[in-house]
């Protein structure tokens, strides 16, 4: 009995299974649109030499393409903007932000339920004793 043929079949049939297995699937889109999103947070938190406005701008900008692509914005995007609004003078924004996280990310809710609350707070003045 002659086992080379099957040995080559044996061969070529392990030989198929691994390049159908190494094959390409083409790539899902990502989840969120997270863009610079992570570097303006990390320049935010560094201050190193942006300004929020210009922050603002540019988180704006990409929300913007965001929606022209029709993708989501990460988690915590809505947040930092807010954050950024409140520091430029603008509750009213912030507050609608912060709202707008607790919908697309309802676990955010306990801590933008936080922020809210503070900013209902009225505000204590230094009481120069």
């Amino acid at each position: 009995m002659n086992s080379a043929p099957l040995t080559r079949r044996l061969a070529l049939g392990a030989c198929i299974a691994l390049l159908a297995g190494c094959a390409h699937k083409p790539a899902r889109p990502p989840l969120y649109m997270w863009d610079t999103f992570p570097k303006l947070q990390y320049d935010a938190l560094l201050q190193a030499g942006v300004t929020p406005v210009e922050q603002m701008a540019a988180m704006e900008a990409q929300a913007e393409k965001a929606r022209a692509a029709g993708a989501a914005l990460p988690p915590g995007f809505r947040a930092h903007l807010g954050m950024l609004k409140l520091s430029a003078g603008d509750p009213a924004q912030a507050r609608q932000l912060w709202q707008a996280e607790k919908v697309a990310f309802p676990e955010s809710s306990p801590y933008m339920d936080q922020l809210l609350k503070r900013l209902d707070a009225p505000v204590k003045k230094d009481n120069p004793a």
